[in-house]
């Protein structure tokens, strides 16, 4: 009987932590200028996305995070901010908005 309790309330905080994990996150489609953190803000000693978009009369900027994509991407807007439209999730880190991205173009 203690075995099934223990169990049952496992799988309970299990099933909670995967909600909480997965609510955390927000899926959006955010239209803005991306640039580099190091070389157009000079905000970091690394080269880093941002993409900074303008909500309610403030420029509120996302840190993409380092996967395949953001990585492969920051060659595009290192030395020149490029207008962009990006969908991924984004999460609180640090007090930062982190965007992971899951798609990213230039818009013309």
């Amino acid at each position: 009987m203690k075995r099934s309790i223990a169990i049952i309330a496992s799988t309970a905080a299990l099933a909670l932590v995967a909600f909480v994990s997965t609510a955390s996150a927000k899926d959006v489609t955010l239209t803005g200028e991306a640039k580099c953190a190091k070389c157009s803000l000079k905000e970091s000693d690394h080269c880093q996305t941002v993409i900074q978009v303008e909500k309610k009369g403030k420029t509120v900027t996302y840190y993409v995070a380092d996967n395949e994509l953001g990585k492969g991407f920051h060659k595009d807007i290192c030395q020149a901010a490029q207008k962009v439209k990006a969908e991924g999730s984004v999460k609180s880190v640090d007090g930062k908005k982190t965007l992971t991205l899951t798609k990213i173009e230039i818009v013309k």
